[in-house]
């Protein structure tokens, strides 16, 4: 059963966030948040300091105009500065809107996890895409 997210357990997540490092974008209008892209590393291992996970969350009343596409566009835009050269995303694999978002942008998939999560009782397959960039 999925359940509220409180703010106290996404402190540590959030802490581990720096503009220079692993950003943390979040886009509102008019005070309300429409979404939000994250970097987060990969492994935690200095080893992959060059590869990140890129999440992205759009509020459902702000889905389908283009902001993810943004979003997204933004992120590999900044790749270079932060000296990224993987970037892969982890997505639930009946999520199509989103597989589709990645895909788009040229991402490949690198893995699909068969039915290791559970959401409401049904489970379901988690597919990481990548993208190897070349600057």
């Amino acid at each position: 059963m999925l359940e509220p997210v409180s703010v106290e357990s996404r402190e540590k997540w959030f802490y581990e966030h720096s503009p220079e490092f692993r950003p943390l974008w979040v886009s509102e209008i008019d005070g309300e948040i429409c979404g939000w892209l994250s970097f987060q590393s990969f492994y935690g291992r200095p080893a992959y300091n060059h590869t990140v996970e890129v999440s992205i969350y759009i509020n459902e009343n702000f889905r389908k105009n283009g902001l993810g596409r943004y979003l997204l566009q933004k992120a590999l835009d900044l790749c270079p500065s932060l000296s990224v050269q993987t970037v892969l995303g982890f997505i639930f694999g009946h999520n199509k809107p989103s597989l589709n978002l990645f895909y788009s942008f040229g991402f490949k998939d690198y893995g699909v996890f068969p039915g290791i999560a559970e959401l409401d009782g049904i489970e379901r397959d988690l597919i990481i895409v990548g993208k190897r960039l070349s600057y």
